[in-house]
């Protein structure tokens, strides 16, 4: 199957080369979609129905472990009640409400003005709505470049990742992912202005959402060197728009703390969170080479290595630019920051174009070689359910 160079001007903005015949003789585009959020939505289930059989097993209740775990409870405070929550632990161990970002505590506030529903649940109603949004995004952009078969790979892949149960938890990885997906099929259809709204709504999802705005701004810097200036304004406005939601943030938190470039990474770094180059991730990985730890870091270090070995996959694939910068980004962030080893596979869930060379590779094997397939298929996702149950019933480790 040909496919797009990164260094063509089709491999920005175009659509797959020689796709014409070949999708005009596959069903229509919405019904495409919806097949691939069938598969996902179908995944999701099944992967939630083992977290409720583990969960009752154990005696807890799973809405309240998929609505009200770690993290979640920062959000929903802060949907409740805004910031202001701060707790003291040591002097250099501070934990703030304002190291969350907005977009989702603001979502779920507007879910329970709404609607009859509270807290964790509307958490969860605003996860799962983000997560099929998501879905259709990284459908879109997969069939845009490589075909509606490697679309629906992608979105099976990424609904089937070791870490995949948390897009069934009031999380905001779903959130993130919705807006970038379609960010950056918006950078692939040449839709300027939108790839930038989405990336600046991106940006107040997240920290590591400013990996949507680089992404709008390479694919537009590209565009600008390539027609040596003669761009259209929309492009401008696009590319102006991307970074303002994560820069407006920062810089709110920065003045909220009296130091105006600096306050958000201090709230940060006394949450033992900080971008130091990989320095504090190899220590820790060199103490658990030493020593041993729970199953959960082993499996996260495993991981990590394979999102390492499909970013170099994805390059090697020459895919288009956007999202070899977004997917790189949202590694070398990954990758370079301290604190939370355990969490680095969550901060890697809307990274889904690491997924597009074995999405290819598994469309090839199924015109091939079905059975072989679907034994693949069955395999990640007896690991993905199993491991995400694991993680949410059993494993008293921070997602």
């Amino acid at each position: 199957m040909t496919h797009a160079s990164t260094l063509a001007p089709a491999s920005v903005t175009g659509p797959r080369p020689g796709a014409g015949a070949e999708e005009r003789a596959q069903p229509s585009v919405v019904a495409a979609m919806g097949g691939a959020l069938g598969l996902f939505v179908f995944a999701r289930l099944l992967g939630g129905v083992v977290v409720a059989l583990l969960s009752w097993a154990a005696g807890r209740n799973p809405f309240a472990l998929l609505g009200r775990s770690w993290d979640s409870l920062w959000y929903l405070g802060i949907a409740a009640h805004g910031y202001g929550h701060t707790l003291h632990f040591r002097p250099d161990v501070v934990h703030s409400d304002l190291a969350f970002f907005p977009l989702y505590p603001a979502l779920v506030r507007g879910v329970t003005t709404l609607t009859p529903l509270a807290g964790g649940a509307a958490g969860l109603v605003v996860s799962w709505l983000a997560a099929a949004v998501a879905a259709c995004g990284i459908y879109a952009v997969g069939a845009r470049l490589y075909g509606r078969a490697v679309g629906t790979a992608l979105v099976l892949l990424w609904g089937l990742l070791p870490h995949s149960v948390v897009l069934s938890m009031a999380y905001t990885e779903p959130v993130l992912t919705a807006f970038a997906a379609w960010a950056l099929y918006a950078v692939l259809t040449r839709r300027w202005v939108w790839a930038g709204a989405l990336a600046l709504a991106a940006g107040l999802a997240r920290p590591n959402g400013f990996a949507v705005a680089a992404a709008v701004l390479a694919a537009a810097a590209y565009e600008v060197v390539r027609r040596r200036g003669r761009v259209t304004h929309r492009l401008w406005t696009g590319a102006a728009l991307a970074p303002v939601g994560w820069m407006a943030y920062v810089l709110w938190v920065g003045r909220r703390k009296g130091d105006l470039l600096g306050g958000y990474f201090e709230v940060q770094r006394l949450w033992g969170s900080r971008f130091d180059f990989g320095r504090g991730s190899l220590q820790f990985v060199h103490r658990l080479l030493l020593r041993g730890d729970r199953f959960v870091f082993p499996m996260t270090m495993v991981i990590v290595a394979a999102a390492v070995l499909l970013f170099a996959l994805l390059l090697a694939d020459r895919a288009p630019l956007p999202l070899v910068v977004y997917g790189g980004v949202l590694l070398l962030i990954t990758l370079g920051g301290s604190g939370f080893f355990e969490s680095k596979p969550r901060f890697l869930l809307p990274a889904f174009p690491l997924l597009l060379p074995l999405a290819r590779a598994l469309v090839r094997t199924a015109r091939a070689r079905p059975r072989h397939a679907t034994v693949v298929v069955g395999a990640l996702a007896g690991l993905s359910f199993c491991y995400g149950a694991y993680l949410v019933v059993i494993a008293n480790t921070p997602l």
